[in-house]
């Protein structure tokens, strides 16, 4: 069963000195190993947007290149169905942003039911269970 990875693991594993910086940098050293791991194209758009508004583009390019040269055939298309789903979901869960229900929209789609990320706000969603960033320290 595949596990989707989110968005903040390649950032961290990429960015500065923080708590989870070297677990995610064991998560991505763990893919395709030990971790049957997939993402979607809005995790690439996710990472660009982030580093780009905040000025650091080398850093961003970086983390972008290293995490799409180790997903190589392992990036999920959004479909039109997807984003209507996400649509749907954003009812159900009021409290998530829009990427997040469009990975979630992604997930059900694929028949995903994990996530790895340092996002709390996965917890409780029905039929998803989020394994933390935090467990790989």
């Amino acid at each position: 069963m595949s596990v989707f990875i989110d968005a903040n693991v390649p950032m961290y594993a990429g960015g500065r000195e923080h708590p989870f910086r070297e677990p995610a940098r064991r998560v991505l050293a763990s893919i395709p190993d030990t971790i049957d791991a997939v993402t979607n194209v809005e995790v690439f758009q996710e990472i660009l947007y982030r580093y780009l508004a905040v000025g650091e583009r080398r850093g961003g390019f970086a983390v972008f290149d290293g995490f799409a040269g180790l997903m190589t055939d392992r990036v999920l298309s959004v479909r039109a169905d997807d984003v209507l789903r996400a649509r749907d979901l954003a009812e159900s869960h009021p409290l998530l942003e829009t990427r997040d229900l469009v990975h979630l929209a992604v997930m059900e789609h694929h028949g995903i039911e994990e996530i790895l990320s340092a996002d709390r706000h996965f917890d409780g969603i029905p039929g998803i269970t989020r394994i933390p960033l935090e467990s790989f320290a």
